[in-house]
């Protein structure tokens, strides 16, 4: 299994030991944890995550959706929210950011697990897409 590398963001630190845990027995690499959007910023930019699992409610001034919305100006990363909030004011401002995924707490873990992996194929599909795309058009031009 290639190395997949998941930036963890959550305030509640047992929760959080709790995830990372799970995502190493399904065999992730988990590069930071961390509680405010501020730091899901800077960790992104540092550790380039393939996936990051955000909790909307964080501490500090920004809230997960917030920090999806910055990640995205500059990264294109797949992000599933992971939490506790499902109201529809929430969800509404979550399905802007495109996620991947929306899991509601408490979660199982394999649940956890085929969303993670639905996310990551489905990224991939449309990755290849784009470069599918750019590279016909790129023929289209110089032809």
């Amino acid at each position: 299994m290639e190395d997949i590398k998941i930036l963890v963001v959550e305030d509640e630190s047992i929760i959080a030991l709790n995830i990372k845990k799970k995502l190493k027995s399904f065999g992730y690499t988990v590069p930071a944890i961390v509680s405010t959007a501020e730091e899901a910023i800077k960790m992104t930019e540092i550790t380039f995550p393939d996936l990051i699992l955000m909790d909307v409610m964080l501490k500090g001034d920004m809230d997960g959706v917030q920090a999806i919305e910055e990640i995205r100006k500059k990264f294109d990363i797949p992000v599933i929210y992971l939490t506790a909030y499902s109201d529809d004011e929430v969800l509404e401002r979550a399905k802007l950011t495109q996620p991947y995924g929306y899991i509601v707490k408490p979660f199982k873990a394999n649940d956890l697990h085929t969303n993670i992996e639905i996310a990551l194929y489905k990224h991939r599909m449309e990755k290849n897409a784009r470069k599918q795309d750019n590279s016909n058009g790129n023929c289209d031009n110089n032809a």
